[in-house]
């Protein structure tokens, strides 16, 4: 009884120094249930050593090696921060910029992990509400942030290509991968999975299919080109208000009237670093000041991206399609989709679920509209007519992916058909050679035999 209140006493003390103005609200799991996305998240963190922090005496000192130790070694992507020195280095000595923009690739990888889980940290002393609506917004801060710098140097074409791709590598890449490596490691046992949260996903993302459908339409449908194209801007800025609309209404649904559906279990096994850890890492206004450098960190990265987008395709002899739709999405999320399998591994196909079509369905009833609406604030005309490829692909992925989770199990089948959908796509984009911001770019395809031409 001695060596466990010593013990207890120990944990205290240690924990003190990190607890920081205010008091703190220790929430029941019940009431502070967490996301799919911060479970997914947490997969790829791990335990921090504080022993030789403990140790210095002065306080600040400590506490503040302690939160840098945390944030930046907390993660199993920490050997990733070296490219953000390396392309800001790059950046300033005029390196290659195909250099600069695979650099900022790799920088961008962990911070979207680590603003997963200093949203999670604020979430401790803010309670569940403030911290799912911190959440829903910072859940894809890379994506929103490209479009909107893309959108301030004129690159309509990138913030389409961006966030279509966000959405396809989530429900096909992600969701495929995840259900591909889960059936065959969990070929013996019954996967099973609440249809109830996929179904309310699904449905979002139709509506959002339909709010980019009528657009593209619409152009085929106009009498004269100067009058389709205002009515197609003006039906997508309609149409982006319905959807802001729907997502705000989907977010009372998520964490008011409905948040069960939505919270992630919280079942702790071996080698789950945060599986029943009720107490915050770092304190809040710690949490709060890294939370705003790492955005910035973000911002800047993100910027490196645009600008050098273009050199990295003609350099590396890929299209701008084909970066911006395949492996912006895939390096930029790259920590959350990996934890997404490795809870399909774990045959916890529910949070798997809530990561990729809720990212989905963030990016396109959210991300989408905001950046329509963005642009049309700063003066730059963007639209919701994806052209006839890019909405075809969106739309056969939305209906490909509600098919194979109506019967609410899973099976490496239904994975491999998601994955090899992905391919085909991105074969696709592979070909395909559309010049940016072109006024007839939607009309022309190339042809090894005769370069570019009219269809």
């Amino acid at each position: 009884m001695a060596s466990s209140k010593q013990d207890l006493g120990k944990l205290a003390a240690s924990d003190q120094w990190l607890l920081e103005h205010g008091n703190i609200k220790l929430l029941s799991r019940e009431r502070r249930g967490r996301s799919a996305h911060n479970m997914s998240s947490s997969s790829l963190r791990k335990k921090s050593d504080r022993t030789l922090v403990l140790k210095i005496r002065v306080g600040c000192l400590r506490k503040f090696l302690a939160n840098l130790q945390e944030v930046l070694l907390g993660t199993k992507l920490a050997i990733l921060f070296l490219a953000i020195p390396f392309a800001i280095l790059a950046e300033y000595r005029n390196f290659g910029r195909p250099w600069i923009f695979g650099l900022s690739l790799l920088g961008l990888t962990p911070l979207a992990e680590r603003i997963s889980f200093l949203t999670e940290q604020i979430a401790f002393f803010t309670g569940p509400t403030v911290g799912g609506l911190l959440n829903a917004t910072c859940g894809n801060a890379t994506e929103l942030i490209i479009a909107i710098l893309a959108l301030t140097q004129n690159k309509v074409d990138v913030v389409k290509y961006s966030l279509l791709g966000s959405i396809l590598s989530n429900l096909l890449l992600v969701l495929g991968t995840s259900l591909l490596c889960g059936g065959i490691v969990n070929i013996n046992k019954e996967q099973k999975f609440d249809r109830k949260q996929a179904d309310v996903n699904s449905l979002l993302l139709l509506l959002g299919l339909l709010c980019h459908l009528l657009p593209l339409m619409f152009t085929y449908v106009g009498k004269t080109p100067e009058i389709t194209a205002v009515g197609t801007l003006q039906l997508s800025r309609a149409s982006c208000f319905i959807m802001l609309v729907a997502y705000i209404v989907y977010l009372v649904f998520q964490l008011w009237t409905h948040r069960e559906l939505f919270e992630a279990e919280e079942e702790g096994e071996e080698g789950d670093v945060v599986g029943d850890d009720e107490t915050p890492a770092i304190g809040f206004w710690s949490a709060f000041i890294w939370l705003v450098l790492m955005t910035g960190v973000v911002a800047l990265l993100s910027e490196y991206v645009v600008a050098t987008i273009e050199a990295a395709s003609d350099s590396w002899g890929l299209s701008v399609s084909f970066i911006s739709v395949i492996l912006l999405p895939i390096v930029g999320n790259a920590a959350e989709h990996a934890g997404a399998i490795i809870f399909a591994f774990k045959n916890k196909l529910d949070i798997t679920l809530g990561v990729a079509l809720g990212s989905a369905t963030q990016i396109a009833m959210f991300v989408v509209p905001l950046s329509v609406i963005v642009s049309w604030i700063i003066g730059i005309d963007m639209d919701l007519n994806f052209n006839l490829l890019e909405t075809g692909s969106l739309a056969l992925s939305i209906l490909l992916t509600a098919i194979t989770l109506q019967d609410g199990s899973s099976h490496y089948m239904k994975g491999l058909v998601l994955l090899l959908s992905y391919f085909i796509i991105s074969a696709c984009f592979f070909v395909y050679k559309s010049p940016l911001n072109g006024a007839d770019s939607k009309y022309l395809v190339t042809s090894p035999e005769q370069g570019i031409m009219r269809l």
